[in-house]
């Protein structure tokens, strides 16, 4: 605004950009695509490194040194790169389609040696074919002849999308050439656009499900490995409430359970909350998608549904199994600790008691001492006065046994209050509050 001078977000600019930096690609039917997604490692660097060497193959021109997508013409194909958290995808994009269909020919612009040099694993790899424009009785003939021949039929899915403007057909399995076929068939005057978005949410759907599969196996193993520690916790706890063993062997067997719990959580709870992300990313992406039934057909999302749910529901009921296992070795270390702490104070407290008893005792016994040191002063006392005073007393007639006793009574005071003198000083009262 014009007179406005209120300074900026740093980053105001660079978000607002976010929003618009991937576009859906612009495609004409028929023509072809195929995407391989790579498992990154985290390194951006690296991940941008490897896509410079496949575009020095073509002479393309590489991306800004912060880029996380790009796209370029490499000549007869377009190449279009996008970096995501766990994954790289390259996507190519070429005109027309084979007489031979899903013959691989556009893949094999990613070189083999250029794959060989991967910093990830390969994740996927799919074949898209675009056919059309055509009509709505095409697309049937095709869906009821094409389709029977180019994807296994126990597994295929296929349906209308998009208020019936296209096709999409697909059976989800890796064919002998290791790519995931997917056909896309363009119904009247669908435009560029709308196919390029369509192209782009299969691709999704495929990725998005091999990431999220990735958990199955983790799943599995996290669930073997809980069975034994559950097991180990029922011992403990039944062994607590029968009073068999120590409260130090019990507890140490906990914290070696607790830490094992720990353990898988903190290598795995990643892994779990990523395939949550990445299974709600397929429905959501196939809702869009807006199907309807094809020639009787399953659908994507009945597919998955059948297939891909319940693989993602083992991979929820393990997480779940692992935080309610936890939770039991919690609940378990508690009740043991409060049995452990329950006897450690009543230690303490026949402890205690025998230092009540042994201070009662001592101090009876320093009253005792304090009634002999009083009787051992006045005598000692009583003699040295006794003996000081007897010259003078000896003059008057006095006897000094006499005088002797008549010094007593005087000194054994003398002395007790001197006593009493000194233990207020040692033992001073405190003040009442």
């Amino acid at each position: 605004m014009q007179g406005n001078h209120v300074q900026s977000h740093p980053q105001r600019y660079a978000l607002s950009n976010e929003l618009h930096a991937r576009p859906f690609s612009q495609i004409d039917a028929p023509s072809r695509a195929a995407c391989i997604a790579l498992l990154s490692n985290g390194n951006a660097d690296e991940d941008r490194a490897f896509l410079r060497l496949l575009l020095d193959r073509f002479g393309a021109s590489h991306p800004p040194d912060a880029a996380d997508h790009h796209s370029v013409d490499l000549g007869k194909v377009q190449l279009k790169w996008e970096r995501h958290t766990e994954f790289v995808t390259y996507t190519l994009f070429g005109k027309g389609v084979s007489d031979d269909p899903f013959s691989g020919g556009l893949a094999a612009n990613f070189p083999k040696d250029w794959l060989e040099k991967s910093p990830g694993p390969l994740m996927t790899s799919l074949l898209l074919r675009i056919d059309g424009p055509m009509t709505i009785k095409k697309a049937e003939s095709m869906a009821n002849v094409e389709f029977q021949d180019w994807f296994v039929g126990e597994s295929l899915a296929q349906s209308f999308v998009l208020d019936k403007d296209a096709v999409i057909a697909s059976d989800f399995r890796i064919d002998a050439a290791g790519h995931t076929r997917f056909a896309l068939l363009a119904i009247g005057q669908v435009g560029q656009r709308r196919l390029g978005r369509i192209v782009q949410r299969l691709i999704e759907i495929e990725t998005y499900k091999a990431m999220a599969m990735l958990t199955l196996p983790i799943a599995k193993d996290v669930f073997a490995r809980l069975g034994p520690l559950n097991n180990e916790i029922s011992d403990v706890v039944r062994s607590l409430s029968q009073g068999e063993g120590t409260s130090k062997e019990g507890l140490e067997n906990l914290l070696s359970i607790a830490a094992q719990i720990e353990s898988l959580n903190a290598d795995h709870s990643f892994r779990f909350s990523a395939a949550e992300a990445y299974s709600t990313i397929v429905s959501q992406r196939i809702n869009i998608l807006r199907e309807e039934r094809l020639l009787g057909g399953q659908t994507f999302g009945e597919f998955m549904m059948r297939r891909f749910d319940p693989a993602m529901r083992t991979c929820s009921s393990a997480r779940a199994r692992l935080d309610e296992t936890s939770n039991r070795a919690a609940r378990a270390s508690d009740l043991l600790s409060t049995r452990v702490n329950v006897r450690t104070n009543q230690q303490n407290r026949a402890l205690l008691e025998q230092m009540d008893n042994r201070a009662a005792l001592q101090l009876r016994l320093q009253e005792t001492v304090e009634g002999l040191s009083v009787v051992a002063i006045s005598y000692y006392g009583t003699n040295l006065l006794a003996s000081l005073l007897y010259p003078a007393a000896g003059r008057f007639g006095f006897d000094k046994s006499y005088l002797t006793a008549a010094l007593v009574i005087p000194v054994v005071l003398a002395v007790w209050a001197m006593m009493r003198r000194v233990r207020k000083r040692l033992h001073p009262k405190k003040p009442k509050s």
